[in-house]
């Protein structure tokens, strides 16, 4: 790697961070400057799953006074992002890298859809327990939304991208909660995945340390700047964000 290139990464590794706090889909900012590096795709894939795992926990710990109370639901989450990441990771080491090219558009402009009619569903919901006689919203999600996760989490952990967003209208949906506490929990869940995936892959694939070292240190310093400015936005403009971050993501993974 050229100077150059590396401060290409360390930038990316940045603006990576930041968007993953926020919102998610910081993979399409550093996964393509890894590619004009000369990187494989899977080595690339690889590298910027390690390096992206110091700033998912930077992310969390910015989010952290959202994460009041929300133990239970993040330990019962967390297992199924840790499986899911696992899986996901596995079948990056076996399936060819253009394996999920199709499907992944098509799961993300599904996610935004979700977010962009995520208050009209949770009314529709809320009214439906309402005529049923129950109030009170299940705090995890139930089984629909741990199985919703745990696919999820095995697209995350083989490619990783806008895998925020589909975290945030899989929650949004089922759970009855702010869209910054949910926020917060999907930068646990993305911390999870990566974590899980990277520590298969430091074992069963090859990566960059380079790489590696220039995205953790900038998603680290992203993770911060993206707690600050994702605590402060309404849930109108998180969500609108989403829309718009999750439109571009779709636009670049079609046109990759």
């Amino acid at each position: 790697m050229t100077y150059w290139e590396m401060l290409a990464v360390f930038a990316a590794g940045i603006g990576a961070g930041t968007i993953n706090t926020i919102v998610g889909s910081g993979t399409l900012i550093t996964f393509p400057v890894l590619l004009a590096t000369g990187l494989p795709p899977v080595t690339a894939t690889v590298s910027n799953a390690l390096g992206l795992i110091p700033g998912s926990i930077s992310g969390a710990i910015g989010y952290r006074a959202e994460l009041t109370g929300q133990r239970d639901r993040v330990l019962r989450l967390a297992v199924a992002a840790a499986v899911g990441g696992l899986g996901g990771a596995i079948l990056l080491t076996v399936l060819p890298p253009t394996a999920f090219e199709t499907i992944v558009p098509v799961l993300v402009a599904l996610a935004l859809v979700l977010v962009i009619f995520q208050p009209r569903i949770t009314r529709a919901v809320q009214a439906r327990r309402e005529r049923d006689g129950r109030t009170d919203a299940p705090q995890h999600g139930g089984p629909l939304l741990f199985t919703g996760m745990l696919l999820a989490s095995v697209y995350g952990g083989y490619f990783t991208a806008a895998q925020g967003i589909i975290y945030l209208s899989l929650m949004g949906m089922l759970i009855d909660d702010s869209l910054q506490r949910l926020n917060a929990t999907k930068n646990i869940l993305a911390a999870v995945v990566n974590t899980i995936a990277a520590l298969f892959f430091v074992f069963a694939a090859d990566f960059d340390w380079t790489a590696v070292a220039l995205i953790a240190v900038g998603s680290t310093i992203g993770g911060q700047l993206g707690a600050r400015v994702g605590r402060r936005l309404p849930a109108k403009a998180l969500r609108a964000l989403i829309v718009v971050i999750g439109s571009a993501a779709i636009i670049q993974l079609v046109t990759r």
